[in-house]
């Protein structure tokens, strides 16, 4: 039987404001519990073909300030694989004010403009979290735009 795995996601739009990073979506372990990262996923609904392209962060994070439900939404995460345990995190999404302290892992360029990206992390390569930190998708974007963003974690 696989491990349990948990999703999170957007479920809908969250508003970019040009040139000002925002962190889209973000999971936090439980102080019993670390996470591994092993997905992520976003995409942008730029409408101009020629809109320079966002750029996306994925972040180690050590929520010192404004863990998920604090100045986010809070959103519930689903069990997708595994036998059936409590999560053991939270997971929040459209923060109003920026999380400390974000680490950039990983950084790519994506186009707002049809640009989606998606990444499983191979099988012993996943980050894992120390307990009660996680991570975030954080973004900035050169024009207004929005993003969804879908996170899957592992308790670790």
């Amino acid at each position: 039987m696989p491990a349990p795995e948990y999703t999170a996601v957007t479920g809908g739009e969250v508003a970019l404001t040009a040139n000002v990073a925002r962190t889209a979506l973000g999971w936090k372990a439980h102080a019993n519990s670390g996470l591994l990262l092993t997905y992520y996923e976003v995409s942008f609904d730029g409408t101009s073909a020629t809109a320079e392209p966002v750029l996306v962060e994925i972040c180690y994070a050590t929520w010192a300030t404004n863990a998920p439900g604090t100045a986010s939404t809070s959103v519930t995460p689903a069990q997708e694989l595994g036998r059936v345990l409590t999560v053991g995190a939270t997971a929040g999404k459209t923060w109003t004010t920026e999380p400390t302290v974000l680490t950039v892992l990983r950084e790519r360029s994506i186009p707002a403009f049809g640009g989606v990206v998606l990444y499983d992390y191979p099988l012993g390569k996943e980050p894992d979290c120390a307990l009660a930190e996680g991570f975030a998708i954080r973004c900035t974007a050169p024009a207004n735009v929005s993003v969804r963003a879908t996170m899957k974690v592992s308790r670790c």
